[in-house]
């Protein structure tokens, strides 16, 4: 035993090292990516020297920094997973089942690594259109991959010894019993299109995280038919994030983070205090409104629920609210905010569904602008007054808090100028939104060190590469999909129910659809799986794309944060600290005012369509 501590003092202290290495390559990686976006916007706005080869640097540099940030996020047991029917199960056979997981991780993270390293040696002496070496792609990518290997491996090993046997027995039975059934009754073996559909829910609904089952459903069909090649996998992977559109992903969460360490966040929702917080509901109002604005700010969802929750929730329960109904509101105003811009979720389904990223922008408004005036008329007429000022109002110099308010505004002044002045594209925005965010907490705040700037730089990695893998591994999926002709499938479908019913079941059926997958489906997979199989069809049907966009955005949203299973809320109730079957009833009478705000705007496109054609998308 005295032998054995040490070793495992030992163990421990390599992974740790290996985490920082991680953690800062994929910091570095997408610090030389702001770096790359803004020089090259620099020097074609004031030199008119465009960059050829900046757009191929930055899209490889993504993918590297994002498979090192998703091999971070692994490490910390941060990627996401449906744990609602794993946790019903009795705890022997949970273990298990939990056992079988971390060992497909370590599969799949494994044949990910070796593939890409392949294809890396594959395309030696290959270049982009720009003249830059492909290798210089897929070796980042493999290294990274490699790295989540290690830490799946670590992971399954940390186990009791009893619980990694049972869970290696398991897949081996599971594996013999299809090898043998293949071998013994061929004919009677299901297709492989049902094998990796099968396959997909079991491990979803098991709790294996979303962006491996999803690879492994992708892996399933491959293994199976056995005629692609392993390289096709890695490549699609790579293929599903390997676009300049996609940077704008990484950037915003990373100004979301920065806002938050450089005291804007916290400067602006005091302020909304100070301005409503003592009207009748006026804490509620406080959240709804935060939302608003912060979405205009950073595009990540669970970034915005971060940085408004841990203010106003801790203010909910100092002012005797229930602080499940204050998650709840928290949660319904993320699902409100879904489409106002510079939503994730817009620029993946318009990269998915080639819509027009700044169109899908400006057609979120005005339907997010409804749900949030339905929320805030619902938080006046149910609430109450606060007992006394102090319970909702920080004791702030108002000068500090303008100062912060002023800094923010600037921001969203920023994103939207740079929209309609047509001055940079969506992703050339979000890294300017970067730059202007360190500057302000640098020099004019002086709360942004080099310490929290690294942090920031740091959780933007691991948390871009938690959402762009589950893209990539989405991706892999819908090529596979393809491949089976799926797409037309549903198309055909649909039309013809279309046809005989009317346009409204079609638009009945795509917001179940979303709403359903966006709950079992981080909203990211479910957006590029069915954003692309719906829109062709809508189209045919005479919809228009902007406004169908908007409504396909807003039912994952619905989904995402619907209990039972719905991720996002699970996440508003960790950063809530509140059990989430306190928030079940309230959220509920919640979503079923969105749902019917949902329906107005599906059903009245004007709401959707009004505003990109005065700005002429």
């Amino acid at each position: 035993m005295s032998s054995a501590a040490p070793l495992q003092r030992g163990g421990h202290r390599i992974m740790a090292s290996l985490l920082v290495l991680s953690d800062t390559a994929a910091a570095i990686l997408l610090v030389a990516d702001l770096l790359v976006v803004c020089g090259s916007v620099l020097l074609r706005f004031l030199f008119n020297a465009p960059v050829e080869w900046a757009d191929d640097v930055a899209r490889g540099l993504m993918v590297g920094s994002s498979f090192f940030g998703a091999a971070s996020a692994l490490a910390r047991s941060e990627n996401l997973g449906v744990a609602f029917f794993i946790d019903m199960l009795p705890v022997g056979i949970r273990r298990v089942v939990d056992s079988v997981g971390a060992l497909l991780v370590t599969v799949i993270a494994g044949y990910v690594a070796f593939n890409a390293l392949k294809l890396g040696w594959l395309t030696t002496g290959q270049t982009s259109g720009s003249g830059l070496p492909l290798e210089l792609t897929f070796y980042p990518m493999g290294v990274g991959a490699l790295f989540m290997t290690i830490f799946a491996l670590d992971l399954f090993g940390s186990r009791p010894v009893r619980d990694m046997i049972a869970g290696a027995v398991a897949t081996g039975l599971i594996v013999g019993l299809y090898l043998a059934w293949d071998f013994l009754l061929p004919a009677s073996v299901p297709s492989s299109g049902t094998l990796m559909l099968v396959g997909f829910f079991v491990t979803l609904f098991g709790g294996l995280p979303i962006g491996f089952a999803l690879a492994l459903a992708a892996l399933t069909f491959i293994w199976v038919e056995g005629t692609l090649p392993g390289v096709i996998f890695a490549q699609q992977m790579a293929r599903g994030i390997d676009n300049f559109v996609l940077l704008a992903i990484p950037f915003f969460i990373l100004v979301g983070y920065l806002m938050e360490a450089n005291g804007m966040s916290v400067r602006l929702i005091e302020l909304l205090q100070r301005a409503v917080g003592r009207m009748r509901g006026g804490l509620n109002v406080v959240m709804v409104t935060s939302m608003v604005l912060f979405s205009g700010i950073s595009g990540s969802k669970m970034a915005d629920v971060a940085a408004v929750g841990s203010v106003l929730i801790p203010a909910a329960r100092r002012s005797r609210q229930n602080p499940g109904s204050a998650v709840a509101l928290l949660a319904a105003s993320a699902v409100m905010a879904e489409t106002i811009p510079p939503c994730i979720n817009l620029i993946i389904l318009g990269f998915v569904a080639n819509l027009s990223i700044g169109g899908l922008f400006v057609a979120g408004l005005l339907p997010a602008g409804l749900m949030a005036l339905a929320l805030i008329v619902v938080c006046i007429i149910f609430g109450k007054r606060p007992v006394s000022a102090e319970e909702i109002e920080p004791q702030i110099p108002m000068s500090g808090l303008w100062s912060g308010a002023i800094a923010s505004f600037g921001l969203i002044f920023m994103i939207f100028a740079g929209f309609k002045s047509g001055f940079a594209t969506a992703t050339e925005i979000s890294a300017f939104a970067a730059v202007y965010a360190i500057v302000i907490g640098s020099i004019v705040f002086r709360e942004l060190s080099f310490k929290t700037a690294a942090s920031s730089f740091v959780q933007a990695a691991t948390r871009s590469g938690l959402v762009l893998f589950i893209v990539a591994a989405a991706q892999s999926l819908a090529f596979i999909l393809t491949l089976q002709q799926v797409p037309h499938a549903v198309g055909d479908m649909m039309l013809s129910l279309s046809s005989a019913h009317g346009t409204w079941l079609f638009m009945l059926l795509s917001i179940v659809v979303l709403i359903v997958m966006g709950s079992v489906l981080e909203g990211a997979a479910a957006l590029i799986i069915f954003g692309p199989l719906l829109l062709p069809v809508a189209i045919k049907l005479g919809i228009d794309p902007l406004h169908f966009g908007v409504v396909l955005v807003i039912s994952m949203g619905l989904g995402l944060f619907a209990p039972p299973l719905g991720l996002g809320l699970y996440g508003a109730c960790l950063i809530g600290n509140v059990p989430i079957e306190q928030t079940v009833r309230p959220i509920m009478g919640y979503l079923g005012l969105l749902f019917l705000c949902l329906l107005v705007i599906a059903f009245v496109p004007h709401i959707s369509t009004a505003l990109p054609r005065a700005f002429g998308y």
